[in-house]
């Protein structure tokens, strides 16, 4: 997602402070010749990672984050790292990091960095340093954590978000019942309203709000806090994954704007969240702004002006994975006009140029994550970026920075500046893979269902030989409204299958983005047919095109919708595949449709609510084709997924022993949806690996 805002640091201080830099990491440089290294799952559960640049106002350095995982104690820390734009000496890693450091954030008159630590107490507040970023002063001291936060652009005052009671009239009124509900041995809770649980995570009654502190001239919060949200029934940050593009705090600093849906009884199923504005001071309730569109509206922006804003919005209530078009308001008037109607693109994320003439934005493109510049006036839209995908980036005065991955990098930084080619800033993984072997990618496309141009990805195996044939691991991911794309996963990363001796094939098959929202739209209701007939002639093509793929030895794998993909396979094309792997699958979409946390999606997707006539949950249901599965099946399942719930996984495994299919349950009782933590995610490809060579005959490299 972006990350724009507009905070920066005292040039001289920081040219003083970075000149002592010699053991910080550099830009990366050609590899040094030695033997091909196999990049296995430990190696990538262990690279460092990049995220979140944010350039100072006057565009000298960028200030960024870097996870770093403890392998053997199966815990990552996060740390703040600052490059110098201008003279491109080493990055350089704070001090005030030791303490565990994330959020960096520029003081809008660039003397301060504020940041987010656990390092006080226990919970998570809002800290500063100076320009050297040697010592931190706390600038918060809240009962709860600190979420995500903004700092207005006068310095004097500080909105954050926490999780609170929403009728509770002050902070110490949360605190009371949390205490008392740890007291009672009674565990009982009752609910009255759906989203009991969502992803991961039982409803505990509170809701994310925001809340204003006054700053004292040194910086620090001071006084008793302004909840802005006072009885709001809603959430900002946005659950499960809310953050700071959620809220702004307006050029004027005396209102803050927030994306946020009212949950009420229908919260499980409405996609309809808005964005609203409210006074700095607490003064007015908050005030919906587009509550004449009942579907999905987030992140407004304000123009550095202050005459415009923009923001994203759907127009289609209930869908998800509709067309996030760009929409630019105008403040006074209050009237608003879509930008670049005819591009036929989601935008993920979108900031404001620094003369407010163009508008910056990121999105998916035929298997690319590209950065986009759209002129506020005309509409016109320029990719600014080409192969790769573009997962953050911030404006600066002379550029952008943004961070960068690829099917063969992990992210690194560069900077695009007003002319001229873009330049690597800074790299955090370079080091430790200089010595692999990448299993080279190559897109093609073929002709799908109803005829139309449908895409894919095909990966060589690492340390490629054309004289050899190699067994397949075929790919199919979820959302389904997604992509695999040209881009770095930790998760399903096609890298560690081409390392273990595996060609990859992936198909974005109909349903997936990028592709014009018609293509996205052609999913829906349509869960087994349309894409199910792009995978069949997609793997028809690949096979025929690349002599290298081993038709005889392959292996059908998918999570989420990609794993109701591997149970509709099991009874409906499982004639190529030596074995499958289902990870947080769908077996019965009837009990999923009751089950599931998030009630618009499957209803969305079926074309209405279970007991309704007309849907799909029944024509498309995998649980009714049991009687054809033969193929051998692993099946992969967390106990906290409560989108696909587990007893789904269950299920799938039951199925195939009762019916004497070679079968295995991978249950990870501390993992939800995705698979997080670092050993489990080894283990998770250990097994997985084992169970492809097991069925193909594969001997993997560094076994």
């Amino acid at each position: 997602m972006i990350k724009s805002l507009r905070f920066v640091a005292s040039a001289a201080a920081l040219s003083i402070a970075l000149a002592g830099a010699a053991h910080a990491q550099a830009p990366a440089g050609p590899p040094a010749a030695s033997k091909p290294h196999v990049f296995t799952a430990k190696d990538m559960a262990s690279l460092d990672r990049l995220s979140d640049p944010r350039v100072s106002p006057d565009g000298r350095y960028v200030l960024y984050a870097v996870r770093t995982m403890n392998y053997p104690a199966n815990k990552a820390a996060m740390s703040l790292w600052i490059a110098d734009l201008k003279t491109k000496m080493a990055p350089r890693r704070l001090k005030i990091s030791d303490g565990g450091a994330s959020s960096g954030r520029w003081s809008a008159d660039g003397k301060a960095i504020y940041f987010i630590s656990g390092r006080a107490g226990g919970t998570d507040q809002v800290f500063r340093t100076d320009a050297t970023g040697e010592t931190a002063t706390q600038v918060t001291r809240t009962p709860f954590d600190v979420q995500a936060y903004r700092v207005a652009s006068d310095g004097k005052t500080i909105v954050v978000g926490m999780a609170v009671f929403p009728d509770c009239a002050d902070l110490a009124c949360t605190e009371a019942r949390l205490a008392a509900k740890a007291d009672t041995k009674a565990t009982g809770v009752v609910y009255d309203r759906l989203m009991v649980r969502h992803w991961d995570t039982w409803n505990d009654g509170t809701k994310n709000h925001l809340f204003a502190y006054a700053l004292d001239a040194g910086g620090v919060a001071t006084g008793q806090p302004i909840d802005l949200m006072k009885g709001f029934d809603g959430d900002t940050p946005t659950k499960p994954f809310g953050d700071d593009n959620d809220f702004a705090i307006t050029p004027e600093n005396d209102a803050v704007v927030f994306s946020a849906k009212v949950a009420g009884k229908d919260e499980a199923w409405t996609t309809n969240f808005d964005f609203w504005a409210v006074k700095i001071d607490g003064s007015e309730k908050p005030r919906n702004r587009t509550e004449a569109n009942k579907a999905w509206d987030t992140a407004p922006v304000i123009s550095p002006d202050g005459k415009f804003a923009a923001y994203r919005a759907m127009k289609r209530p209930g869908f998800e994975a509709d067309r996030f078009a760009i929409i630019i308001r105008d403040r006074t008037t209050k009237e608003d006009r879509e930008l670049a109607p005819a591009w036929d693109r989601s935008a993920d994320a979108i900031a404001w140029s620094r003369d407010g003439k163009t508008i910056y934005a990121t999105a998916l493109d035929v298997g690319q994550g590209k950065l986009f510049a759209i002129d506020v006036k005309t509409g016109k839209v320029t990719a600014l970026t080409g192969e790769g995908h573009v997962s953050a980036f911030d404006v600066g005065p002379n550029g952008i920075v943004y961070a960068a991955d690829s099917l063969k990098s992990p992210s690194e930084l560069f900077f695009l500046p007003a002319k001229g080619p873009a330049v690597k800033v800074a790299s955090v993984s370079s080091d430790a893979l200089k010595d692999v072997a990448w299993g080279e990618p190559e897109q093609f496309n073929f002709k799908g269902w109803n005829d139309e141009t449908v895409h894919g990805f095909v990966l060589k195996p690492a340390n490629f030989d054309p004289a050899k044939k190699y067994p397949v691991a075929f790919l199919i991911h979820g959302g389904p409204q997604g992509s695999f794309s040209n881009s770095w996963s930790y998760r399903w990363n096609p890298q560690v299958y081409a390392n273990a001796g595996y060609a990859v094939v992936m198909i974005d098959f109909h349903g997936s983005t990028g592709y014009g929202q018609a293509f996205t739209d052609a999913i829906s209701q349509h869960w087994g047919d349309r894409p199910l007939e792009d995978l069949q002639k997609g793997w028809t093509f690949a096979t025929q095109k690349y002599a290298f793929l081993d038709a005889d030895r392959a292996c059908a794998l998918g999570a989420s919708y990609g794993g109701y993909m591997i149970n509709w396979i099991a009874g409906n094309w499982n004639q190529p595949w030596k074995c499958l792997v289902d990870h947080d699958g769908v077996f019965d979409t009837r009990a999923m449709g009751f089950a599931t946390e998030e009630l618009w999606f499957t209803e969305w997707e079926n074309g209405g609510t279970p007991w309704q006539p007309g849907t799909t949950y029944e024509k498309f249901n995998p649980a009714l084709h049991v009687d054809k599965w033969a193929k051998p099946q692993m099946v992969v399942q967390g106990q906290l997924d409560y989108r696909i719930p587990v007893e789904q996984g269950l299920a799938t495994f039951t199925a195939l022993q009762r019916r004497g299919v070679p079968s295995k349950l991978l249950y990870f009782p501390n993992e939800n949806h995705w698979v997080l933590k670092a050993q489990n995610s080894v283990q998770w490809h250990k097994e997985v690996l084992d169970w492809l060579d097991q069925w193909t005959g594969n001997t993997r490299p560094g076994r």
